[in-house]
């Protein structure tokens, strides 16, 4: 997500000690949300504490692409145009990402890409749709894992499963982050063009359904 101020400054891609730490801190949050969302140790009898862990672990590496690369592409496109930005995470929203993973639902807004400076409605837009882009690019990255290995052998299986959550966490993000509500990038990106929005928005649902059909969720 990104959020736009409107002070202006001289822009350089610089991380504070206090955005290392928020990153850190929603990364992990993230990382452990999504593997209650996919090995719901809490409601399912055949998930065992190995298997969750084990999803821990691969959602630490999956999620921490997807995230930090999804805020990073924020960050890097606002200060290509002159911005002054900076990554904060948002708490509250944190405890929610828990606490919506609990009960089968993940509400991903960990916190955003905060950017001041004068910019035009056109260049938020595109500093809010890089976050999606970058998230559907990586996806298929991570779609070969997916499909080159099935498990014959140990390894081949957690390169298959990361292939797995690689695909669906970054089409989730996608999606998710294109929803024209509140801070989510959505918004930003349909006030800025409505036949952008409905194609970036339309492809990350219809290849998430997709991929959760063809593929499932676990």
């Amino acid at each position: 997500m990104s959020v736009r101020n409107s002070r202006r400054s001289e822009p350089e891609l610089t991380f504070s000690d206090k955005e290392l730490f928020d990153l850190a801190i929603a990364w992990i949050v993230l990382s452990v949300a999504f593997a209650l969302l996919l090995a719901p140790i809490h409601r399912a009898e055949w998930v065992t504490v190995g298997y969750f862990l084990t999803r821990v672990v691969l959602s630490f590496v999956t999620v921490g692409v997807a995230f930090l690369l999804h805020e990073l592409a924020h960050k890097v496109v606002a200060i290509e145009y002159g911005q002054i930005a900076e990554f904060r995470a948002d708490y509250q929203m944190l405890f929610l990402a828990i606490m919506s993973a609990l009960i089968g639902f993940l509400f991903a807004a960990p916190g955003a890409v905060y950017h001041r400076g004068r910019i035009t409605l056109e260049e938020n837009g595109h500093i809010a749709l890089a976050g999606p882009v970058t998230n559907l690019l990586l996806a298929l990255l991570f779609f070969p894992l997916l499909i080159l290995f099935r498990g014959q052998t140990e390894l081949a299986w957690y390169l298959g499963l990361i292939g797995h959550m690689g695909v669906l966490i970054n089409l989730f993000l996608a999606a998710f982050n294109m929803i024209p509500f509140g801070p989510l990038d959505g918004k930003s990106v349909l006030e800025w063009s409505k036949p952008v929005f409905a194609a970036v928005f339309g492809l990350s649902l219809v290849l998430l359904a997709g991929f959760l059909f063809r593929f499932g969720f676990w």
